[in-house]
C-alpha cells in the first residue's frame, strides 16, 4: 500500500503543478473557490489517468498531467453543486466548510461552472496529437454528462414514493459515480494507440466498487474520518447498496467488484500491480 500512497501523492504533485501554472480563473472569490475546492482530495481519478498511460510507456505518462488536472476539476466541480443546499445541503467536505458556506451559493455555482468548462481548455491545451484531443474531449463530455444525469435521477428517487429495485439503483450509481472513475480508468489508454479493451473493464469495476464502498462508508462511518456527513442516506430513506443487499451482501460484492477489477489487468502483469492495489483501497479507504 506504500507504493500507492506515494502514487497518489505524485498524482496530487502533478495536478497541483498544473493547476498552479494555470492564470487566474477570474476574479479573486471565483479563483479562491475553485482553487480551494480542489484541495485535500485523494486524487485517486489523477492517479488512474497517469497510471493507466505509464503502463503504455513513461512518455505518455509524462503527457497525461493535464487530463489527470481536468477530471479533478470535473470531480471538484460536481462536489461543489452536489453539495448546495438545492441538492444534498452538506456544510462538510473534505472535514472542511463547503463552498458555498465559506463563501456563498451564487460563488459556489460560479465556481463549478468555471471548472467544468476549465476541465475541457487544459485537454485543449496539452499540445497532443490532434485525434487524442478529440477522443479525450469527447469522451469525458460523455462521462460528465452521465454524472449529471445520475444526479437528476437521485434527486427524482428521494421524491419518489417507489423505492428503487437494485438494478434502478445500479443504474443510477453508474451514471452519478462510476462514469467518470471508468473515464479516469481508460483516459491513459487513448493517449496512445492501444486498446481500452482491459482498462474499460478495470474502470467499470471499480466504479461500481466504489459507490457501494461509499454506501458502506455512510453506515459504518464517522464524520470526522470521512470528511462529510454521514447516516444522510439512510436517515433519507434512500435505496443504497446497503439497504438493497444488506451490509454483508454489500461487502461481498464489492469484493467481488475489486477481484474483476484486477483480473482484467492481467495482461499487464507486475506493471499493473498499483492499479491493482488501487482497487483495493477503494473498497478499504476510510473515507
Amino acid at each position: 500500500m506504500a507504493d500507492l500512497q506515494a502514487a497518489l501523492a505524485d498524482a496530487r504533485d502533478i495536478v497541483a503543478n498544473v493547476i498552479d501554472a494555470q492564470p487566474s480563473f477570474g476574479p479573486a472569490p471565483l479563483d479562491d473557490a475553485m482553487r480551494y475546492a480542489l484541495e485535500g482530495g485523494k486524487g485517486l481519478r489523477a492517479f488512474l489517468v497517469l497510471e493507466g498511460a505509464g503502463l503504455h510507456g513513461p512518455e505518455h505518462r509524462l503527457r497525461a498531467g493535464h487530463a489527470a488536472a481536468a477530471i479533478e476539476c470535473i470531480h471538484a466541480y460536481s462536489l461543489i453543486h452536489d453539495d448546495l443546499p438545492c441538492m444534498d445541503d452538506d456544510d462538510l467536505r473534505r472535514g472542511r466548510p463547503t463552498v458555498h458556506k465559506k463563501w456563498d451559493e451564487a460563488t459556489a455555482v460560479l465556481a463549478g461552472d468555471a471548472l467544468q468548462t476549465a476541465a475541457f481548455g487544459l485537454i485543449a491545451g496539452a499540445a497532443l496529437r490532434d485525434d487524442v484531443t478529440v477522443r479525450l474531449m469527447e469522451s469525458l463530455s460523455i462521462a460528465a454528462g452521465y454524472m449529471v444525469s445520475g444526479q437528476m435521477l437521485d434527486m427524482m428517487a428521494e421524491r419518489s414514493e417507489t423505492p428503487l429495485s437494485l438494478a434502478e439503483a445500479e443504474s443510477l450509481q453508474w451514471q452519478k459515480t462510476g462514469a467518470l472513475l471508468h473515464w479516469s480508468a481508460v483516459a491513459g489508454a487513448l493517449h496512445t494507440d492501444a486498446t481500452t479493451k482491459h482498462l474499460d473493464a478495470y474502470g467499470r469495476a471499480i466504479g461500481r466498487a466504489f459507490q457501494i464502498a461509499d454506501d458502506i462508508l455512510d453506515v459504518e462511518g464517522d464524520a470526522d474520518t470521512v470528511g462529510k456527513a454521514v447516516r444522510k442516506d439512510a436517515n433519507a430513506g434512500k435505496a443504497t447498496f446497503v439497504s438493497l443487499l444488506g451490509l454483508d451482501g454489500a461487502k461481498r460484492r464489492a469484493n467481488e467488484l475489486v477481484q474483476e477489477a484486477c483480473d482484467a489487468l492481467s495482461p499487464y502483469g507486475d506493471d499493473a500491480e498499483t492499479l491493482k492495489e488501487a482497487a483495493r483501497f477503494v473498497i478499504a479507504r476510510t473515507h
